[in-house]
């Protein structure tokens, strides 16, 4: 579809060409010329760019559910956004990845294949540093971790299971589940080397260490649920989730139990004279007898109505409604 330009762009093109700022020649000629974009079969891109935001959109989710995990378990400042999403062979970010670091596997029942989580070893220890009584600042180790060490980050990101879950659960029912631990990545050959994977990139602070946080989502796995990935889909959700919260709402707003009050009148006395009350004795209300009464729902004044009797019983008839302030 050719672009519309608006009339200050035609004048303002008209302008240079008359100028000779610009040459119409020169305009026709790369009109003319063909347009050829490069495309590399080795870096396939399978996903749209609006899938790719979506994917990114679900995972700002899974950024904040792992902030206020980490910080409640951790008991110290942490921070994790999303960096960057990008769609790269798997072997390419296996070269990415350090010699030495941590990486998670979680498979993702009912969907095929695995997820990878990668965690920089400037995160891993101040993880660790954390859980074991210290500040959190501390520098990576270059020897491998202690058997203790490793079953502390296990239980760690196994307690976490339930954040994943929750974020993803506005595409699909999953069950994460930790299923390797390893720290080599040449040990991670989960895929082709030229299947197309998704790097969702956290950034990650923990204290006083930052780091970064790889998630490596293969395309079979995403590839059952791709039409969920769509702008028109999220927008429909998210549609109905509000229809379902106001409809949960007033279910219980129907079900609520409120105090409501008729007020007859009021008086001021003095303490004297409450204390020399007797029987018989009459109170005067500052309640005409021809005006409307008012009525409280929980100590709000919200009608105006008028007494009376309805099948043999005391009741109020609702006259008008005060609006905001009238009940003062």
């Amino acid at each position: 579809m050719d672009e519309v330009l608006s009339q200050n762009e035609i004048d303002a093109l008209l302008s240079a060409i008359n100028s000779g700022e610009m040459d119409a020649e020169e305009l026709k000629k790369e009109e003319n010329e063909k347009r050829i974009r490069v495309y590399d079969f080795k870096r396939a891109l399978r996903f749209s760019k609006d899938q790719i935001r979506s994917i990114s959109r679900l995972h700002e989710n899974y950024a904040r559910l792992l902030t206020t995990y980490f910080a409640t378990q951790l008991r110290t400042y942490v921070n994790i956004t999303v960096t960057s999403v990008d769609q790269i062979p798997y072997e390419e970010f296996i070269r990415s990845v350090p010699k030495r670091t941590i990486l998670n596997v979680y498979s993702l029942e009912p969907l095929n294949g695995n997820l990878i989580m990668e965690i920089n070893p400037n995160v891993a220890f101040a993880l660790l540093e954390r859980m074991l009584g210290g500040k959190g600042s501390t520098t990576a180790k270059t020897t491998s971790l202690t058997e203790i060490e490793k079953i502390l980050l296990t239980q760690l990101f196994e307690k976490a299971e339930d954040n994943l879950k929750n974020a993803w659960s506005s595409v699909a029912d999953i069950e994460p589940v930790l299923e390797e631990f390893e720290e080599n990545p040449q040990f991670m050959q989960i895929v082709a080397p030229t299947e197309t994977v998704v790097v969702v990139s956290l950034t990650a602070m923990i204290g006083e260490e930052s780091g970064m946080i790889n998630i490596c989502i293969p395309h079979g796995i995403l590839e059952p649920i791709i039409p969920k990935l769509s702008a028109h889909y999220w927008m429909q959700s998210n549609k109905n989730k509000d229809e379902k919260s106001l409809e949960r709402m007033s279910q219980h707003l129907q079900n609520t139990d409120v105090e409501v009050k008729t007020i007859l009148g009021e008086a001021s006395i003095h303490i004297d004279e409450f204390l020399e009350f007797a029987v018989g004795d009459i109170i005067a209300l500052d309640q005409p007898i021809d005006s409307p009464l008012k009525m409280a729902v929980n100590d709000e004044l919200k009608f105006l109505v008028q007494p009376g009797k309805f099948r043999q019983k005391m009741s109020v008839q609702v006259l008008e409604e005060l609006e905001w302030g009238d009940g003062n």
